[in-house]
């Protein structure tokens, strides 16, 4: 059995194979998984690694030997599993370790309809009953059979955004030898895109780059791309495909903030009025324009699950975070990078203008991107930094997801990993002078320079 207190997360199970995640946990979790969800048939997909079917078989071993039927769409990308959970109603399971590298491998589960499994949502069960052994089943076994669900998830994609009448566009992707490779080709399929493959090819060893396109340095070659084929847009998947970045014509890296800016302003106009879900650490920009827009701007921590828990709550049409997850309403308030690339695509496709002009207006102000600190103390570090603004003029200081204070004029959320010995740190300002000013301030008071 793997190394339970390593790989059980708070959103899902990852870890290093065989060493922490074996299959022997993956069939226990499989057991387990169908007697908390109650399921009579799971629905899954894997990612490229090579680890990931061995994982996958293990998982529906112990599925069936609790009379559960399995059904295997196979490859796929994480929102394709959302796709296949919420069409047919079942639960899925997804094996990926998305943007981790080569040695990592595992498991998003969720129940039908794409409901997420979370820590407080059955992981925490999944994990008790892993650890007591699962019981026995004494019915009959359940069944493998394999269905392909890519053109399905396709279609369904293209049913939810209107793709008619858009102007001829030259894009470049990059897959990052991930399941971006696998999917953009089937859902490109009869628009009028150039398509400009960057490491199509599956590849769980990641060659090329890392397929964690938040870090810089893996978007280099895609801008490179842009610039050298004189595309419209560049496009970059991370290894499941589940989030997505954009790049413009110049090769200039467009923030998240801009896309979930866009993607809301287009959900508004077919949704007059609705809410608009956007974690804390997106720009002041977003609520801003929803309102200009007559949408309801909604704020959440940070995290896939209270991003979906609101949606529900609130009934919002859309939910955007700064780390490039983009959550629909109409997709079973899952995330799909692919969509919100649709979005992007229908937008810059219906306009005669370039992607950084379509996108000005939703860029108003300069932000610091997320900077990381390690620190011994995490509370220690952040109480210094409330003391030393506290009490200024004109400043408010909250605590919804870590430490959040602003003034009019700028603001920032110095937040903890819950991981890793790091503090993490946003700001934003009017002008790019004063950001820089509020970001060395707190990392010089964070870092004890």
């Amino acid at each position: 059995m793997g190394d339970l207190d390593k790989i059980f997360k708070a959103y899902d199970i990852r870890g290093v194979v065989p060493e922490e995640l074996d299959a022997e946990t993956a069939e226990a979790v499989g057991a387990a998984f169908v007697r908390v969800t109650g399921a009579d048939a799971v629905v899954t997909a894997h990612d490229m690694r090579a680890s990931s079917v061995p994982l996958a078989e293990a998982f529906a071993r112990g599925a069936t030997a609790q009379g559960a039927d399995v059904i295997e769409a196979g490859l796929g990308s994480t929102d394709m599993l959302y796709y296949a959970s919420g069409s047919l109603d079942l639960p899925g399971a997804m094996f990926t370790a998305s943007h981790n590298p080569a040695k990592y491998n595992g498991l998003k589960l969720c129940r039908a309809g794409a409901k997420p499994v979370g820590r407080d949502t059955g992981l925490t069960e999944i994990r008790e009953l892993v650890e007591k052994g699962v019981p026995a089943y004494d019915g009959p076994r359940g069944t493998v059979s394999s269905r392909d669900l890519l053109k399905g998830y396709a279609e369904h994609l293209k049913t939810l955004v209107d793709l008619s009448g858009v102007r001829p566009l030259k894009v470049v992707v990059d897959a990052g030898n991930g399941m971006g490779g696998h999917t953009v080709p089937v859902v490109f399929e009869g628009l009028p895109f150039e398509l400009v493959p960057l490491y199509f090819e599956l590849d769980g060893t990641f060659p090329n780059h890392e397929a964690n396109p938040i870090e810089p340095e893996n978007l280099r070659d895609l801008q490179a791309k842009v610039r050298q084929t004189g595309a419209d847009i560049g496009l970059a998947f991370d290894g499941d495909a589940d989030r997505c970045f954009a790049v413009d014509e110049r090769g200039e890296i467009v923030s998240p903030s801009a896309i979930t800016a866009l993607v809301a302003v287009r959900e508004l106009a077919k949704h007059p009025g609705a809410s608009i879900v956007h974690n804390l650490i997106t720009s002041r920009a977003v609520p801003e324009i929803v309102a200009e827009h007559g949408g309801t701007p909604v704020r959440t921590r940070v995290g896939h699950s209270f991003i979906k828990q609101t949606m529900a709550e609130t009934g919002a049409v859309f939910g955007g975070e700064h780390s490039a997850h983009y959550y629909f309403r109409d997709f079973w308030f899952a995330d799909s990078g692919m969509l919100a690339a649709l979005h992007v695509l229908a937008a810059l496709g219906r306009s005669d203008r370039t992607l950084s002009q379509l996108l000005a207006e939703y860029g108003r102000y300069p932000s610091s991107g997320e900077i990381n600190s390690e620190v011994a103390d995490q509370a220690a570090a952040t109480a210094r930094v409330r003391a030393a603004f506290e009490g200024r003029p004109g400043v408010t200081i909250d605590e919804l997801d870590g430490l959040t204070v602003g003034t009019g004029d700028w603001w920032f959320n110095l937040r903890p990993s819950n991981t890793e010995p790091l503090l993490r740190l946003n700001a934003e300002a009017s002008d790019e002078r004063t950001m820089a000013e509020i970001r060395d301030e707190v990392l010089a008071i964070v870092r004890g320079n």
